[in-house]
């Protein structure tokens, strides 16, 4: 098994982070901005500020970077290919949303319709930046990295 192909994953990750950030944008910005705004008042915290939408941008970056790094670290396993992205996407979608919203189902942070909803988005956003992001993976080395690390 090669190593994985970290600035690949990078420059893959960057891309499924532009789609997230941009279905984020359209679900939090456009289609729940009220309904969100309602569920942070009702839970008697400030409304969301403009000051804040960097660290979301930023954390969808990230979130396209680590489904890229998934998609990288299981393809040896389950081979290249959207199957395969679509596979790391849909872990990703249990390990980053499911799992986060069981934790605070209980507290009710947010609203259960509301996390549902979410939660069903980012089923078809996660696998969908995942297998967008996973078209710029390759294990190759980049250009001028020589013969011997052509091959990973």
């Amino acid at each position: 098994m090669g190593k994985i192909n970290m600035q690949k994953v990078i420059i893959g990750g960057l891309v499924a982070g532009v789609l997230l950030n941009v279905v984020d944008t359209v679900l939090f910005g456009i289609v729940l901005k009220d309904q969100m705004a309602a569920a942070l008042a009702a839970a008697n915290r400030p409304p969301m500020t403009n000051a804040q939408i960097p660290w979301f941008v930023f954390l969808d970056f990230v979130c396209g970077v680590f489904l890229v790094w998934l998609y990288a670290a299981i393809r040896p396993r389950f081979g290249a290919g959207p199957g395969t992205a679509v596979k790391a996407g849909l872990a990703g979608w249990f390990a980053i949303g499911v799992l986060n919203a069981l934790f605070m189902w209980p507290s009710a942070v947010m609203p259960h319709n509301l996390t549902i909803l979410t939660l069903l988005v980012y089923l078809v956003e996660a696998p969908l930046a995942t297998v967008v992001g996973a078209k710029f993976y390759t294990e190759e080395a980049g250009v001028g990295a020589g013969m011997a690390g052509a091959r990973m």
